[in-house]
């Protein structure tokens, strides 16, 4: 089951996609939120499906898409997550997960624009899977326990300044990684009955050209390994969402220029959809 927001930035529609239609989901649930995903949502929507509650919303196709989940309470990242991008980064593959933070404000649209920063010289893309929390989720007993807490997965850009995460801030990632904006995520948020989530393949293009080209087989924690090694050190709630890392071919890695202003970003993971962003320049405002 595919689930989306439509509309303009705070006043989406969600939405239910099935064989390409889109399906308002206002007569179930206000939104795409975390009571929702925590409340049985593909059993809910599948009964009002087919008693014939959720009308077809009329003129999707015109709608701006917004970020397939409301703005979650966290957004926790795991770095250096493929061996391939660690050796890329001049590191070697992590022992345990690393874990940092970007703050809420940057889970914006798919398709939205992407502002780089003031001052930036260094902003670079990260296409990655994005996984979305469905019940609270607290020191797990083990990674078995993860996929009962998984209400679905996302496409999701980790867009990074890599002079602020390791440069002029000594280190300290997340002020490279939470500008407003900088998580582009969706265009929908698929159920995980759907997904086999560690053989999805992952791309990455600037201005039509390929970048990343990957597999989340490839990662060195699993999924369910990622989300039992967060459990252990803070409380997920429905609907927060986790970052899994990216694959090789960055900027970062020396091999392509950083991001300008004009440029376009596209990603994608298969089954889960793609995204584009045009990248602009920061202007001040009075």
């Amino acid at each position: 089951m595919k689930f989306a927001r439509l509309g303009d930035p705070g006043s989406e529609i969600p939405v239910v996609i099935v064989d390409g239609r889109h399906y308002d989901l206002r007569p179930v649930t206000s939104d795409v939120n975390g009571e929702f995903l925590a409340a049985d949502p593909v059993g809910r929507t599948q009964a009002a499906l087919a008693s014939g509650r959720l009308p077809e919303l009329a003129g999707a196709e015109g709608l701006r898409i917004g970020a397939p989940i409301v703005r979650p309470s966290a957004v926790i990242c795991v770095g250096q997550n493929y061996a391939a991008h660690a050796r890329e980064s001049g590191a070697e593959p992590p022992a345990v997960p690393i874990l940092f933070l970007k703050t809420p404000n940057t889970v914006v649209g798919p398709d939205d624009a992407v502002t780089i920063p003031r001052g930036s010289e260094k902003t670079d893309w990260e296409v990655e899977l994005g996984v979305v929390i469905g019940a609270r989720t607290a020191y797990l007993d083990s990674p078995d326990d993860a996929a009962a807490r998984i209400a679905g997965y996302v496409v999701c850009n980790d867009v990074s300044e890599r002079a602020f995460q390791m440069e002029v801030s000594g280190g300290q990632w997340s002020k490279g990684k939470a500008a407003y904006g900088f998580n582009p995520t969706g265009p929908w948020l698929v159920t995980p009955d759907e997904v086999d989530v560690q053989n999805l393949r992952l791309r990455s293009f600037v201005n039509g050209e390929p970048r990343q080209d990957s597999s989340t087989s490839d990662m060195i924690f699993s999924v369910a390994e990622i989300v039992h090694h967060i459990s252990q050190y803070m409380t997920l709630e429905p609907g927060d969402l986790i970052l899994t890392g990216t694959p090789q071919g960055v900027a970062f890695g020396g091999r392509f220029p950083y991001l300008r202003p004009g440029d376009v970003v596209e990603i994608d993971i298969e089954g889960l959809g793609s995204q584009r962003q045009e990248f602009t320049a920061w202007e001040a405002r009075a």
